[in-house]
């Protein structure tokens, strides 16, 4: 009896220094938080001198403590008292004077009897001091709770309970050892354990009480695990103590039954740890009875983020976002129903429709947007979350749905403006959550929780579809600037069959005139096709291959000589460098800035014949391929250069679509390079393109030629 006495005391010891260990960690400890912490570090010192001396727990340094552990509780009462009781008249003057007395007469005690000389008896100074104090706590604890206002007996009742049990249990501790001249060793040891037991419940007042300032702060998964842990080994504990009982109940089947019941334990334990229902209800239960608050908000945020910014492992967003939702009320399940429109604010369709499901059925008919449902879910008074029954269910729903949440975008809903259209505008959609796995208590708090993270959810979902506009209208614009394009070139094609046209009237009987119209009607007709290829949808080009400008000028030329009535001139080094263009580029780009320049020579030199070349010219400086091709026609100004030759339908040419420098110059960016222009009115322009080197090799070729059809 003694050990176990020793051992109580001891653990009782340790739970409170843990108790004013928590208290006193925090920066600035409020008054409230401070007596608590000395009464609850008292409480430890008395319970360490006790297991030190189990024998004489009213005598000496144990008798001291217990003394002013009954008086530090008695001031931490009465501190409640002053703080929480409105009316603070001589009640309250009566209850400090008598707290003043009994420190007194404690002081004196300690003091005059230290020993404890006299024994347990009503005439010792130590047992009628703690009788007074014991009645004196009951009665300030019983004034209290009386004339606390009605709505603040939650924060108070824990430590009333508990700390005015421990004054009953001392007053009969004390009428037992004046009794039996002794003090029992088994109300020794249980007043320890009482006395731990009363922990829990100062604490759980200290964190319900947010005015005490007192920061005690238990996890919440490590108070769930702690219980699951707790009820397993209880649960372990009484199967082994029926099987202890039936192993002595006799030889024949005791062992059997033993075995099986320790089975069954394991069993069900590993089914409890398991059980995502049977957690669900251990979880409620410890959350309802040991926090003042039923969601670490923390911790939800920080779930609801990693859950919707997870990748597509866990699923679709839809499917996220009905699971971000579901986590809160401990939901298996839900069905997400959505506005469709264009973009994430365009709700021009009067109905809202299937989009995602997570454990139930998948599809179902879409809900008009002027259903009963709708005109709840806008309701301010719970914020639109609405408890679906069987009365309120649109009968398109799954019956197995219990909660309707709203995911609101627009401020109108939070202004509870249900009846205007912009409030209506304002529910992007709604989640249909299944039944909980237990059962699960709707308040306030819950509310509040489900519309902060709806709100979330609701801006996650909408700028996917942002993003999805978004990437269509890149798509269209880069299909639109094909096209663009495409119709540019179309159109010097057509230039060069118009002018084969015209000069067939004159040179249609001439053999070589016939040779050379075929040709360019079959070049035309392939330039055509693959213009008309373009306009598909671009799939991801592998790496063009090396393209030497010197071999592909010499080709492409002639047949640009023909539709022009003006000499192109090729020059050129003998490296032969190549560079990284796909070929139908290239050509793009030599097409365009030679035809203009031919154009732009003619029309300068008009009634001059023969008008002057075209020069093109390849030089090959450092890593980069220099192709100038210049002429001699009008020029530009440097402010038509800067602000209008490149801008996508900017021109001065007449009849011209603007496209073809910006298309040039886009399509020498994306080789790698550029496109600079330099002109000046009157007398000539020179176009430069700048591409980065790919390749070299020998080229044993003049050094000049003419290139002339």
């Amino acid at each position: 009896m003694i050990a176990a006495v020793m051992l109580a005391h001891a653990g009782c010891a340790a739970i409170y220094a843990a108790l004013s260990a928590l208290i006193l960690v925090r920066a600035r400890t409020s008054h409230t938080g401070g007596l608590l912490a000395l009464a609850a570090a008292i409480t430890a010192a008395w319970a360490a001198s006790v297991a030190l001396e189990p024998q004489a727990p009213f005598s000496g340094l144990s008798g001291a403590l217990d003394l002013l552990r009954l008086v530090a509780w008695y001031l931490f009462i009465l501190h409640l008292y002053r703080r929480t009781v409105r009316a603070r008249g001589q009640l309250t003057q009566a209850f400090a004077m008598m707290g003043f007395v009994l420190l007194l007469v404690t002081a004196v005690t300690v003091l005059v009897d230290p020993a404890g000389t006299k024994g347990p008896s009503l005439l010792s100074a130590g047992i009628a001091v703690r009788l007074g104090l014991a009645v004196c706590t009951i009665l300030l604890i019983e004034n209290l709770y009386q004339n606390v206002a009605e709505d603040a007996k939650w924060y108070i009742n824990l430590p009333s309970i508990g700390l005015g049990a421990l004054c009953v249990f001392d007053i009969v501790l004390a009428a037992d050892a004046v009794l039996f001249r002794q003090a029992s060793p088994s109300l020794v040891g249980g007043r320890a354990v009482a006395t731990a037991m009363v922990a829990p419940l100062l604490a759980i007042a200290a964190a319900r009480n947010r005015d005490w300032k007192i920061d005690i702060h238990v996890s919440r998964s490590a108070a769930f695990h702690s219980a699951t842990l707790v009820v397993a080994g209880i649960f372990l504990l009484g199967l082994s103590a029926a099987g202890e009982l039936f192993r002595h109940l006799g030889a024949g089947w005791s062992g059997v039954a033993e075995t099986s019941l320790v089975f069954a334990g394991l069993l069900s334990t590993v089914v409890l740890l398991t059980s995502t229902s049977a957690r669900s209800r251990l979880r409620s239960m410890v959350v309802d009875n040991f926090f003042s608050s039923r969601f670490d908000y923390r911790r939800e945020w920080l779930r609801c983020i990693a859950k919707l910014s997870a990748g597509d492992a866990e699923g679709t967003l839809p499917v996220r976002v009905i699971r971000a939702v579901a986590d809160v009320v401990d939901s298996p399940g839900g069905i997400l129903y959505l506005r469709p429109g264009e973009g994430a604010v365009s709700y021009h369709v009067a109905s809202y429709h299937w989009a995602a499901a997570w454990n139930l059925p998948s599809g179902g008919m879409p809900v008009a947007a002027d259903a009963p449902l709708l005109a709840a879910l806008h309701g301010p008074s719970t914020g639109g979350i609405v408890e679906l029954t069987q009365a309120n269910r649109p009968p398109e729903l799954p019956q197995a749905t219990w909660l309707a949440v709203p995911l609101p975008l627009g401020p109108a809903h939070l202004a509870g403006a249900a009846e205007t259209p912009e409030a209506e505008a304002a529910i992007l959609g709604f989640i249909l959550l299944a039944p909980p796995r237990a059962p699960f208590r709707l308040d306030r708090e819950v509310f509040e929780l489900l519309r902060i993270l709806a709100r979330e959810v609701a801006t996650y979902l909408a700028e996917q579809r942002a993003t999805e506009v978004l990437t269509q209208n890149r798509q269209l614009a880069e299909y639109g600037k094909r096209f663009a394009f495409v119709a540019h070139d179309i159109k010097n094609v057509s230039s060069q069959l118009s002018l084969l046209l015209s000069n067939a009237e004159r040179h249609l009987a001439n053999p070589e005139f016939q040779r050379d119209m075929l040709a360019t009607v079959r070049a035309s007709v392939q330039k055509i096709s693959a213009l008309l290829r373009r306009l598909e949808a671009p799939e991801p080009s592998p790496p063009a291959a090396t393209l030497h400008p010197v071999e592909r000028l010499a080709t492409l030329l002639p047949g640009l000589r023909r539709g022009h009535d003006t000499d192109l001139l090729l020059d050129y080094d003998r490296t032969g460098v190549g560079v990284a263009m796909p070929e139908a580029a290239f050509d793009a780009v030599v097409t365009h800035i030679v035809t203009n320049a031919a154009d732009a020579t003619l029309a300068r030199h008009a009634g001059t014949m023969p008008a002057p070349p075209v020069r093109v010219s390849v030089s090959h400086v450092g890593n980069r391929v220099l192709v100038d091709i210049a002429d001699q026609g009008t020029g530009m100004s440097e402010a038509f250069v800067r602000d209008t030759l490149f801008r996508p339908f900017g021109t001065a040419k007449h009849g011209g679509t603007g496209i073809g420098a910006f298309q040039a110059r886009e399509l020498v960016r994306e080789a790698g390079g550029d496109l600079v222009v330099t002109s000046r009115p009157g007398q000539g322009t020179t176009m430069r393109l700048v591409l980065p080197a790919a390749a070299t090799r020998p080229q044993p070729a003049p050094a000049s030629e003419q290139a002339q059809a």
